[in-house]
C-alpha cells in the first residue's frame, strides 16, 4: 500500500474536502526533510502514504522521507537534531519531549495554536505545553480504561461503576463467584504504573499527578499516601490475580479470556488479541475509570507527535506538514483500521464503526479539563520510571513495604531532579 490517501488527495484537488489554510495561501518549494520513526509495516505505508500526497499538493516541493527502526531512533534523535537536522521528526509528548524542548532542539509552534492554524486539538494540547509554550502536534493516539467481560457482569446482575464505592462493591460481588476482578501481568513492571496513574489522578487530580511526575512533590507527601491507601482497598480484598509478577501482560489476559478474571485495566491494544482469542464483541465492553474524589477525570493516551527541529531549514513547509497532518480528514485517514487502527486526536475526525475506538473517541475528546497523561513511563524521566514501576510492582505484592518503598522513590527523586 503505496499511500491510503489518494481518494482524499484527489477530493482536494476536486475541492471537495478543503486543504488546510496555511498550505492554500503559500506556495512551498525547496526540500522539506522528514524522518520517521514509523517503521513497523502500518505505519511505515501510513508515513509514507502522508509524504506521497503532501508533495502531491505542492508539486514545487521536493519530500525527502527517511524512515528509522523505532527502536534505533530513541538514541539517534539526540544527534539527528544536531548537525544538519532535518524539517520535521516523529516523537512522542510530554517529558519525552522535554529534554529536548529544555536544549532548545526543537522549535515553539506556539503561534500556530494561537492564530488558528491548529485546531481541535484542545484535548491534548496540554501534552504538547512546556512552559506555558507548545512544542509540536500530534498525530494519534489511543486511550486507557477498564476492558471487561460483559456476559460476566451480565451474569451476575453488576453495571459498569462510576464511583469508586461501586468499583469495589462489583468486585465484592465478582470475587464471591469465585473469579479476580482484575487480570494483570506486572513481569515488566509497567503495567503497574497503568494502575498508579489511574489510582492518582482519580484521587489527587492530573494537576498533581503531573507535579509528582516533574519532581515537585515528595513520594512521601501524604497525598501519594493516601493514592496508595485507596489502590490498597483492592490489593487487600484478594482482587488481583495470584503471582501477576510471573506474567507478561499478554499472558495475563488468558485469566480474562477464561473466565478466571473480570476485567483488566489496559490499553485499547488488548482488544484484538482478546478477540482473537474468540472473545465477541457481545462478551466484552469498556468503561472509564471511575471517581474517588471530585477531581478532574484525567485519562493515560500515548500520543505520538510531530516536531520541527529549531534548526531546520525549510520551516514554512514543515509547519505547513504539521498542519496538514493535523487536519481532521487526513487524521481520520490515518488512523483508520487500513491506517493505524487508533485514535485521531482531532476533535473533528471521524473514526471507524468499533465500539471501542468510538467510545476511547468519545471518552478522550471531551476530556479536555481533565487532561491526558501519557502513562508512568512516559510521564517520569525514564531513570525514575524505571525505579519508580519497580517499587509499584513491590507494593502490589507486598504492600506492607509502603514506607520502604516511599522512602527509596523520595531518595531516587532527590538525586534525579536535582
Amino acid at each position: 500500500m503505496q499511500s491510503i490517501f489518494k481518494a482524499s488527495v484527489a477530493a482536494l484537488a476536486l475541492g471537495a474536502v478543503a486543504a488546510p489554510a496555511f498550505a492554500e495561501s503559500h506556495t512551498l518549494s525547496g526540500d522539506l526533510r522528514i524522518i520517521s520513526d514509523m517503521s513497523n509495516p502500518a505505519p511505515r505505508a501510513v508515513m509514507e502514504g502522508l509524504a506521497a500526497d503532501f508533495g502531491a499538493m505542492h508539486p514545487e516541493l521536493n519530500v525527502e522521507l527517511t524512515i528509522v527502526d523505532r527502536e534505533a531512533w530513541k538514541t539517534q534523535i539526540r544527534n539527528a537534531l544536531g548537525a544538519n537536522p532535518p524539517d520535521v521528526v516523529n516523537w512522542y509528548a510530554a517529558n519525552r519531549m522535554a529534554p529536548y524542548v529544555s536544549a532548545g532542539l526543537f522549535e515553539d509552534i506556539t503561534d500556530m495554536y494561537e492564530n488558528g492554524d491548529l485546531t481541535g486539538l484542545d484535548s491534548v494540547k496540554g501534552a504538547l505545553t512546556i512552559d506555558g509554550r507548545q512544542w509540536g502536534v500530534p498525530y494519534t493516539y489511543y486511550q486507557w480504561g477498564v476492558y471487561y467481560r460483559e456476559d460476566i457482569f451480565n451474569e451476575l446482575g453488576l453495571t459498569e461503576p462510576t464511583t469508586f464505592d461501586e468499583e469495589i462493591a462489583n468486585c465484592q460481588v465478582i470475587l464471591d463467584s469465585g473469579r479476580k476482578c482484575y487480570t494483570i501481568g506486572t513481569k515488566f513492571l509497567w503495567t503497574a504504573g497503568g494502575w498508579f496513574d489511574y489510582m492518582n489522578m482519580r484521587t489527587n487530580g492530573f494537576d498533581f499527578h503531573m507535579q509528582l511526575a516533574r519532581g515537585e512533590v515528595e513520594w512521601t507527601d501524604p497525598r501519594v499516601r493516601e493514592t496508595f491507601a485507596n489502590w490498597r482497598k483492592l490489593i487487600d480484598m484478594g482482587a488481583f490475580i495470584d503471582d501477576h509478577q510471573s506474567y507478561s501482560w499478554q499472558e495475563a489476559l488468558n485469566f480474562m479470556i477464561d473466565g478466571e478474571a473480570a476485567a483488566y485495566l489496559m490499553g485499547n491494544f488488548a482488544v484484538a488479541p482478546l478477540r482473537e482469542a474468540g472473545l465477541s464483541d457481545d462478551q466484552i465492553d469498556f468503561y472509564q475509570f471511575p471517581m474517588i474524589a471530585d477531581v478532574p477525570q484525567g485519562e493515560d493516551a500515548p500520543t505520538d507527535t510531530f516536531h520541527i527541529p529549531s534548526g531546520a531549514e525549510n520551516k514554512e513547509a514543515a509547519r505547513a506538514f504539521l498542519q496538514f497532518v493535523t487536519s481532521p480528514d487526513v487524521q481520520t485517514e490515518i488512523n483508520s483500521g487500513d491506517g493505524l487502527g487508533q485514535l485521531p486526536v482531532n476533535a473533528n475526525s471521524g473514526v471507524d464503526a468499533d465500539e471501542f475506538l468510538e467510545q476511547g473517541f468519545e471518552m478522550l475528546t471531551t476530556n479536555a479539563e481533565g487532561g491526558v497523561a501519557q502513562f508512568f513511563d512516559r510521564d517520569f524521566p525514564a531513570e525514575m520510571a524505571s525505579v519508580g514501576m519497580e517499587g509499584l510492582q513491590e507494593f502490589m505484592v507486598f504492600p506492607d513495604n509502603l514506607d520502604d518503598i516511599l522512602e527509596r522513590l523520595e531518595d531516587a527523586r532527590q538525586r534525579i531532579y536535582e
